[in-house]
């Protein structure tokens, strides 16, 4: 009587199957590239351009206290709408909590003059000495003019 073996280990592949992984590389790429532009945290606005302004990296934290004004002159204090009569209040509210006491604004270049002038001198109210005013730099990049 003779024993039969099996040869198993003749039908192992070594190669490795890439088109699953391709799969799912292509799929967690669309889905960055779908929630990326959700990631803005920031009211859009088109800001003033200018030649002569200063570098501001300090706004672009995430702790930084930015007021928005857009063109239809809706105030917003970080993402959140507010008012003119409420704005002050809030903003040293916020300052509590921070070592750095300025607050940057961010206007529409087509917002109206007054609201953004109201603004400003609500802040002032609060307590705020130091107001940026955020600008679009000619070479793309966000500062403030002095």
């Amino acid at each position: 009587m003779a024993l039969s073996k099996r040869n198993e280990g003749a039908k192992v592949n070594a190669n490795i199957n890439v088109t699953p992984m391709v799969d799912v590389m292509l799929v967690l790429l669309i889905i960055f590239m779908v929630i990326t532009p959700m990631l803005n945290n920031k009211v859009n606005v088109n800001l003033a351009t200018t030649n002569t302004a200063t570098p501001m990296d300090d706004a672009s934290k995430t702790d930084a206290i930015t007021v928005a004004i857009t063109r239809d002159s809706r105030i917003y204090l970080g993402t959140t709408q507010t008012s003119v009569a409420t704005l002050g209040q809030q903003v040293s509210d916020e300052l509590q909590n921070h070592t750095n006491k300025i607050v940057y604004f961010r206007a529409d270049s087509r917002a109206n003059y007054g609201t953004v002038m109201n603004a400003i001198d609500a802040v002032r109210t609060a307590g705020v000495e130091e107001i940026g005013m955020l600008t679009q730099n000619l070479n793309n990049t966000i500062s403030t003019g002095e």
